[in-house]
């Protein structure tokens, strides 16, 4: 064991150790208006980003940006291979970018500024300068992305997500489960809410996340969650336990973050040093700062139905 790994383990348990947690987030979520949120949160470790004035959408934003520079910072600490886990698991920051990217090239406001991701970077720069969806996607054809959809802007989000649970599965044998149950959560989406097929050149890395028979099994449009149950594999189907409707499918979200977090605890839990406590960290981190933007919208929404809401959403 190097001692890069010996002191990123180390840094990795105790920026874990500085996330606000279910209670404080509770807490949170009951202050009596999103300014007093805000101001509250300003002084905790999510101070690096969030500042006292800003409205739900830029605190929302800051929040995703100080667990960023919790991992750019955690990067720095690590030997070349715990940087490029990093690199892979901070890909989400890069969807959320390219996101953006599309919306603003087709006319939309984009939801939010780009995240910064510095050496954790991809794709961010080209991605930033792309002057059209079709040079987007050519960015995203290479690694490790290797996104082949041409196609709708749909075609392109599926793409980029699938990519990345593809290349988590891959690079982080920790996340294997998260990485199949989020393509499974995906998928169902697609086909079961929207009744609409990936595109076809997706076909293959379905097959490696989901099982060859996945796609032939839940036709578009369906609404036979068991069919669905039965054609997932097992690392993938806990997303719909306890789930029969469609309706209820937004539920597999809560049971996606509950599993991340426990795995994560579990990683985190242990007494060596290397790739597992470090993954556990930043899943730890990241459950933290989603409940943390929960807790936001419940103080700005304001009264016991919103705090219920959050709750609900964050247990």
């Amino acid at each position: 064991m190097s001692a890069s790994w010996v002191a990123g383990t180390v840094r990795a348990r105790a920026l874990a150790r500085r996330r606000l947690g279910a209670g404080g987030a509770r807490a949170l979520a009951a202050r009596p208006t999103l300014t007093d949120a805000v101001v509250a949160l300003a002084d905790t470790p999510y101070g690096h980003d969030v500042r006292p004035g800003q409205d739900l959408a830029e605190a929302e934003h800051a929040v995703g940006a100080a667990l960023l520079w919790n991992l750019r910072v955690l990067a720095g600490w690590l030997p070349r291979e715990g940087s490029a886990v990093l690199r892979v698991l901070a890909g989400w920051f890069e969807l959320a970018n390219v996101d953006d990217r599309l919306a603003e090239l087709e006319g939309d406001d984009p939801a939010e500024p780009a995240y910064v991701l510095g050496a954790l970077a991809t794709a961010a720069t080209r991605i930033a300068s792309a002057g059209s969806p079709a040079a987007v996607t050519d960015v995203l054809a290479r690694p490790p992305w290797r996104v082949r959809e041409a196609g709708t802007r749909s075609d392109l989000r599926v793409g980029a997500r699938l990519g990345w649970a593809d290349a988590t599965l891959a690079a982080v044998p920790e996340a294997g489960a998260w990485a199949r149950g989020g393509a499974a959560l995906l998928l169902l989406a697609e086909l079961v809410a929207a009744g609409r097929p990936p595109a076809p050149t997706s076909a293959a890395r379905v097959a490696r996340l989901l099982g060859p028979h996945f796609l032939a099994a839940v036709p578009p449009g369906t609404t036979d969650l068991d069919r669905a149950r039965a054609a997932l594999p097992r690392e993938a189907g806990w997303v719909l336990d306890g789930i029969d409707t469609p309706a209820g499918l937004w539920r597999g979200e809560q049971l996606w973050w509950r599993r991340v977090e426990r795995d994560g605890f579990g990683l985190l839990g242990g007494t060596g040093f290397g790739r597992p406590p470090v993954v556990g960290a930043v899943a730890v981190l990241a459950a933290d700062a989603r409940r943390v933007r929960a807790a936001l919208e419940a103080a700005a929404q304001g009264g016991p139905a919103a705090r219920e809401v959050f709750d609900a959403v964050s247990s």
